[in-house]
């Protein structure tokens, strides 16, 4: 049985920092790429960052770019996004997701991903 289990998430005003995680278990995490999306109340949900298998490459929404950093640890199956300079319109439920495998043409669309986590709330007061 596939997990993706998010933590980190929280209240924190504007300016400062969370670092999310995301362990997985139940598949083989180093042979997937894996993404962070957010949903904001009344919004559709949106891509955040993505970071392939072997952490060769990543990308991230122009909305977080120079503020969020996407990494992972294989040896203990997890995902991180790390968030800076965190400002009000970040809040947002925040998912981690996993691709089928190591190949992901469209990394920014949320079809590319197989498994999907619960979410953790992230508020950024101002």
């Amino acid at each position: 049985q596939v997990q993706l289990v998010e933590s980190g998430g929280g209240l924190v005003q504007a300016g400062g920092s969370l670092r999310l995680s995301c362990a997985a278990s139940g598949l083989t995490f180093s042979r997937r790429n894996m993404g962070w999306f957010r949903r904001a109340p009344g919004k559709e949900r949106e891509f955040v960052a993505h970071i392939t298998w072997n952490s060769g490459s990543t990308y991230y929404a122009d909305s977080v770019k120079g503020r969020f950093f996407i990494s992972r640890d294989n040896a203990k199956n997890t995902v991180y996004l790390q968030m800076n300079s965190l400002k009000p319109e970040d809040s947002a439920v925040y998912y981690c997701a996993a691709t089928s495998g190591i190949y992901s043409p469209y990394p920014r669309l949320d079809s590319e991903y197989l498994y999907w986590g619960q979410g953790t709330q992230v508020t950024v007061s101002s």
